[in-house]
């Protein structure tokens, strides 16, 4: 979403100040680099799609269901859920527990659904 304002570059002893609508501007395009890189981050590993598409059917995710779920190793779902932990997509809710760890999505991670879902990476 742009924000659209009036501009005027000020001169401050000849020096050219930002205006506020060019902020809004760098922090928007900084913005949809970061959301670019991740969708990169989230793409460029199988695992994490295979993930986004679990977090998205179920609110309680467990790497042994998911695995065996999706035909994949319990290391590999259990590597991909420990980087959206990192990453804060997902949140360990038994974090005492040092296996059969279980976990639910984060508002950060409903956030990178939504954006996956807006760039149509899923079928319909």
């Amino acid at each position: 979403m742009t924000t659209v304002v009036q501009t005027t570059v000020v001169k401050n002893g000849g020096l050219i100040v930002p205006t506020i609508t060019e902020n809004i501007k760098q922090e928007e395009n900084i913005q949809n680099t970061i959301d670019d890189q991740l969708i990169a981050w989230v793409l460029d590993v199988d695992r994490r799609m295979v993930l986004t598409e679990s977090m998205k059917k179920h609110t309680i995710l467990k790497a042994s269901f998911i695995a065996q779920e999706t035909n994949r190793s319990v290391q590999n779902i259990s590597h991909a859920l420990k980087e959206f932990k990192d990453q804060g997509f997902v949140m360990c809710i038994n974090p005492e527990k040092s296996t059969w760890k279980r976990y639910t999505v984060t508002d950060n991670g409903r956030k990178l659904l939504e954006k996956l879902d807006s760039i149509r990476i899923y079928p319909n």
